[in-house]
């Protein structure tokens, strides 16, 4: 076995103290996620319905899910596999695996459309293009290691296309420098496309699981 396999063996992905030490870091980046997005959930909360607060914090929450997702590894028989468990097991993995491929991609790629525009990057913008890549790279990683299948990832997809009709019909969508707000269309656009596309590479790595 070569370096780069070493690294991404199931060994050391679902060893204890790598199932753990990933479990502190997205409960801890989930956490600071809710705190950064604060101050628009405040001004959703004081300007618009209330029900629109849920769909404000999507990378964080989507780190809320793949942290709970981490449980059911560390934890494989805390429950009796009754048939609401595994669909419930099934949803949360799913929509861990799902959204956090999404919005990972999506938040790096904003970033760096607002640096080629002219925004200027400081240091929280490289921590978060790490961390965000962090999501979605550890997404795709373990989805060989979680039970579900192809159906729940369909059901992942459609929360986010719910998920971005709601961004984009209200404007809670998360906040972009200013010098991306004549590319509001576009972003749209690639925010819905990128649903599919995290979809799609979910599907795909499901299918090696049986490789």
């Amino acid at each position: 076995m070569n370096a780069a396999s070493a690294l991404v063996s199931r060994e050391l992905l679902t060893s204890r103290l790598m199932l753990w030490t990933l479990f502190w870091i997205n409960a801890a980046g989930t956490i600071y996620g809710y705190i950064w997005y604060g101050q628009q959930i405040e001004y959703t909360i004081q300007n618009q319905s209330l029900w629109q607060v849920i769909f404000v914090p999507d990378s964080p929450t989507a780190s809320l899910f793949f942290t709970l997702s981490l449980l059911f590894l560390l934890y494989p028989r805390l429950s009796k596999p009754t048939p609401i468990y595994i669909g419930a097991r099934t949803i949360i993995e799913a929509l861990g695996v799902v959204t956090s491929i999404k919005y990972g991609f999506w938040a790096v790629t904003m970033i760096l459309a607002g640096g080629a525009q002219g925004d200027q990057l400081q240091w929280e913008h490289y921590m978060l293009i790490v961390s965000h890549l962090g999501m979605a790279i550890e997404a795709l990683l373990f989805i060989r290691f979680f039970i579900f299948g192809r159906f729940a990832a369909f059901l992942a997809l459609v929360w986010l296309l719910l998920n971005d009709s709601i961004d984009y019909t209200y404007f809670v969508f998360p906040w972009l420098p200013d010098e991306l707000e004549n590319n509001i269309g576009a972003i749209q656009s690639f925010t819905m496309g990128l649903s599919v596309i995290s979809l799609l590479l979910t599907w795909l790595f499901i299918s090696f699981r049986k490789v």
